[in-house]
């Protein structure tokens, strides 16, 4: 009984820090030049309660798009 508390114990913590570090991650999969992947990214945060805190071409002109709700931020850039 003890192990399986201790364990369960590590895989929350271990969720909790997974979590936290989701969020400052920074997402590269997508197509942003594409409008219509654009415009979902968009739809699909503000849904959720984010606002879209930054939109610019970075050095390598790529778009990056910088996404925040609270304290937590979510940036994007393309491909």
């Amino acid at each position: 009984m003890k192990n399986k508390l201790q364990v369960l114990f590590v895989a929350i913590i271990l969720l909790v820090t997974i979590d936290a570090q989701a969020n400052d991650r920074i997402n590269s999969s997508f197509n942003l030049n594409n409008p219509d992947v654009r415009k979902c990214l968009i739809e699909s945060t503000q849904s959720e309660g984010w606002k879209m805190a930054a939109l610019y071409y970075d050095e390598n002109k790529k778009l990056v798009m910088i996404f925040e709700k609270g304290e937590d931020s979510k940036t994007y850039v393309s491909k």
